[in-house]
């Protein structure tokens, strides 16, 4: 083996060694000369006839050279002045959080400061009605969100005297966080060393790191995750991470669409999702209502009318996740 070859290995070995196993492909004979790139001169690294993680990766690309990468790129281009970038306030960092779950940025841009001039704090949001809560929320979609929120901040006022717990095992055992927003609002909020992904950072690994592979598991994009972390300053590695992936590759192909967990959004316009939000619309603008009546002024907002049948499964669903109720036959939005 070359000095070079070896360097190669070695500097490879650092940031993969102790991945799980079970991803490495054997490597077909039809693999073993050198991929050619138009964006590098990558090398698929060999190790006992082995790819790991069956990538192709660049023979310059050490963790410290992706960080560099990444951190070069981010203090040019990134998103330095988005609103939720520039506080250290928990509770803010923890809303903006959870609004970027599922909702684009630039909607979130709009919704945000108007969200937390209403509610500036968990104990603002846990004495407001549930109306008034999804009156704010409206349009952001995904109203359980808002739901969930509310039920976060009467769980923080009631357990932690309104403060956001500093550990993300407390943290993921609120309502409507999961790990991966638990390890965001860590490295956010408290600049705390932790490991999780979302969208945009996965497109970054899945770019980077795994471009030879097909239904690339999210344990396995963590594991790459713990492995390129900076010794410090995680608020800005993962901002950076999440711009990156955003922006520099947006007009590459998706590489979240080699993602195990990769699923297509279906169209808005006549989704169930639709009709949800039409119907939290029409209960915060005019009150409760029949069904009969609700499933009328549902159908005057969307300009069509939706099956009957389709519109009571959905309200039930709604009721059972208690962004509704009915009382006396009326359906209206829970106190």
């Amino acid at each position: 083996m070359s000095r070079r070859s070896r360097a190669t290995d070695e500097a490879t070995g650092n940031l993969l060694d102790s991945l799980d196993p079970h991803l490495n492909q054997q490597v077909p004979e039809s693999h073993t000369a050198r991929p050619r790139c138009r964006h590098h001169r990558p090398r698929c690294i060999q190790q006992r006839g082995q790819f790991p993680f069956g990538i192709c990766y660049d023979i310059s690309m050490t963790a410290a050279r992706f960080r560099k990468t990444i951190f070069s790129w981010y203090r040019v281009n990134g998103r330095h002045d988005l609103p939720w970038r520039k506080t250290r306030n928990p509770w803010r960092i923890l809303v903006s959080e959870v609004m970027l779950q599922q909702t684009q940025v630039p909607r979130v841009l709009i919704k945000y400061p108007l969200f937390i001039r209403r509610f500036p704090t968990a104990r603002a949001l846990a004495r407001a009605p549930l109306r008034a809560v999804l009156a704010a929320w409206q349009g952001m979609g995904y109203n359980r969100r808002a739901v969930h929120l509310r039920e976060l901040a009467r769980t923080l006022v009631r357990e932690h005297d309104g403060n956001v717990p500093r550990n993300a095992d407390e943290l993921s055992r609120l309502p409507g966080i999961g790990p991966n927003t638990a390890g965001a609002i860590c490295a956010f909020a408290f600049d705390k060393h932790s490991v999780f992904v979302e969208t945009n950072i996965r497109r970054v690994f899945l770019h980077h790191f795994f471009r030879r592979r097909q239904s690339v598991p999210d344990d396995a994009i963590l594991l790459a995750v713990s492995r390129t972390l900076p010794a410090g300053n995680y608020r800005a590695w993962y901002s950076a991470l999440m711009d990156y992936g955003a922006l520099a590759l947006k007009s590459r192909q998706n590489p979240n669409r080699r993602s195990a967990h990769f699923i297509k959004q279906s169209a808005f316009r006549g989704s169930q999702r639709e009709v949800r939000g039409m119907i939290i619309t029409a209960l915060v603008r005019a009150g409760g209502a029949p069904e009969a009546a609700l499933q009328n002024r549902v159908a005057s907002l969307l300009g069509r009318r939706y099956p009957a049948k389709e519109f009571s499964a959905i309200v039930s669903r709604m009721i059972q996740e208690g962004v509704i109720t009915k009382r006396n036959g009326r359906i209206t939005i829970p106190r």
